[in-house]
């Protein structure tokens, strides 16, 4: 027993230690510390503000708005082209927000494909529209990335009980309207909150996409001090200014989260028989506008502009394709050794929480599951600050070196950020065990790990399976601690594809975005699976 809370506390410690790294920062405040956050505060800092906080409104217009009424339509009205549809609004989840922007950009700046081809048509001369790579633009991709965080739970939401309340209200004499904006959607509010801190986590966490665009935000601004103006304490404050907003949204969201009340059992079964409303029609085909819109501008018109882009990159074989295989390999490899580590670790965590059940235990779980919600950087930042610290205290450790010469920081970093992911999906799968199968193990003399071996192991199977893919999927996407914390001749999928088209090299990096691409398919078609099973 000692043993074991020994080894859930050093886990902890462990994936907490970056994020109390940055806040201890301030501890080290003196007149140098003043003076640069002064500094920042007449110059920086205000941009950094005004552009992160007009992002997040514009974001959170652009998925509320997509995600709400691609969920209502797909829940409440059936349309031709619907069961293809409910599935089809999850593939923007595959596609990385930075590829999105690669691919936009290409097509959409002035010499692409877009405008050369209205220019040819119409006669037409000097830009058609603003650049895309302005504020806009990154609010637009990220909407289209990021919307189907919404949809997925507002669907979940709409889906237990509201085809059935608003029957109910149909019989009560409630027009169809009023059935919508009364009944459906404030079912759906707690569900559309939790889904919009979820896309705003993810916006203010991102690096490529800021950073390809040249717009200023917390994410780029603490990269920029880190390793550009090589101010350590700047990149920490900035960090810990961005946690501050990370921890309000995500005290959104689990207020959101707490007030989801889904219906199930008897009330499941009872909103199957009220069927959902048959369009037809001028309806019909609005119903499919906007259902189709999303998944067209979110996922098939930018595969298919990366695709035309390796096309027409030249001749084939001079794409990199003998540096392919090892950027491919490196990806996997550190996906893989992560995915492993996290699920590992993600079993200690659930078996401790559901074997000693007390507050410390849950507060323990409850803090290593704010990882997924602490940006990149803010990781990177928090890991280095102490390496420093140890370095120059004792260099005979040689911390640095382990740190950024070998895989051990990268892979440190990952998993203070996705053991959340794993963790999250063995809690689920454990929800599904019955305590009292536990009692019967124990009179039959199995106990401690025996326990969790042989009789949760097995039962977890699909829970496991599904975290590993999660955890493989989101490390190979990730780019800000990819960035800085890689060691020299390790590049991998995402950095190269971020690299490349950030020396507008566009054919080149869509060779890795593709492949980012296909993988990221792999848990939206388990996910899409699941929605469908008749528990889901």
């Amino acid at each position: 027993m000692r043993l074991s809370r020994g080894l859930l506390w050093g886990a902890v410690g462990v994936l907490a230690l970056p994020v109390l790294t940055v806040l201890a920062s301030w501890g080290q405040w003196s007149a140098v510390s003043q003076a640069i956050l002064g500094e920042m505060a007449s110059t920086v800092l205000p941009d950094y503000v005004s552009t992160s906080f007009w992002l997040c409104l514009w974001v959170t217009l652009g998925v509320v708005t997509m995600g709400t009424v691609s969920a209502a339509l797909v829940t409440l009205f059936d349309f031709r082209g619907r069961r293809v549809l409910e599935w089809a609004l999850l593939l923007p989840l595959a596609m990385p927000a930075y590829v999105v922007a690669y691919a936009y950009t290409d097509f959409l700046q002035f010499s692409g494909l877009a405008q050369s081809a209205l220019r040819e048509a119409f006669g037409w001369q000097g830009r058609l529209w603003p650049d895309v790579r302005s504020l806009w633009g990154a609010a637009c991709v990220f909407s289209l990335a990021l919307y189907p965080y919404v949809y997925l739970l507002a669907r979940s939401a709409l889906a237990e009980r509201a085809t059935h309340l608003m029957e109910a209200a149909r019989l009560l004499g409630a027009p169809l309207r009023r059935r919508i904006v009364q009944v459906a959607l404030p079912l759906a509010r707690p569900a559309i909150a939790a889904g919009t801190a979820l896309a705003l986590m993810e916006t203010l966490a991102d690096f490529g996409v800021s950073s390809y665009f040249g717009i200023q935000t917390f994410t780029a601004g603490i990269y920029k001090a880190w390793l550009v103006m090589d101010n350590r304490m700047a990149a920490a404050q900035l960090a810990t200014l961005l946690l501050m907003v990370v921890v309000a949204v995500l005290w959104v969201e689990q207020r959101a989260q707490s007030r989801m009340r889904f219906a199930s059992g008897r009330g499941a079964r009872a909103s199957s028989e009220a069927q959902p409303i048959r369009l037809r029609g001028a309806a019909e085909g609005l119903a499919l506008f906007l259902c189709g819109m999303p998944v067209l501008l979110g996922f098939v018109l930018p595969l298919a502009i990366m695709g035309h882009a390796l096309l027409q990159s030249g001749e084939l074989v001079q794409l990199p394709w003998d540096r392919f295989p090892g950027w491919a390999f490196n990806s996997l490899k550190l996906g893989a050794l992560t995915a492993v580590l996290a699920v590992a670790l993600a079993w200690l965590l659930a078996f401790q929480s559901r074997r000693s059940p007390t507050w410390s235990t849950r507060w323990a779980v409850q803090l290593v599951g704010l990882g997924y919600a602490v940006p990149g950087a803010v990781i990177v930042v928090g890991l280095l600050l102490p390496v420093g610290w140890l370095q120059a205290a004792w260099p005979q450790t040689q911390a640095g070196y382990w740190m950024t010469a070998t895989v051990l920081g990268l892979v440190w970093a990952y998993l203070v950020r996705f053991v959340a992911v794993a963790l999250q999906s063995v809690q689920s799968g454990y929800a599904r065990v019955p305590a009292s199968l536990d009692d019967s193990a124990r009179m039959l003399g199995v106990s401690g790990w025996g326990l969790l071996r042989r009789v949760h192991a097995p039962l977890l199977k699909r829970s496991t399976a599904a975290a590993l893919l999660l955890v493989l999927v989101d490390v190979m996407k990730e780019l800000p601690a990819t960035l800085v914390l890689r060691p020299f001749n390790t590049d991998t999928l995402a950095v190269m594809a971020y690299q490349l088209a950030r020396d507008e090299r566009l054919g080149e990096a869509a060779l890795p975005s593709l492949a980012l691409v296909l993988v990221g398919l792999l848990p939206v078609i388990l996910l899409s699976r699941t929605l469908r099973s008749p528990s889901a």
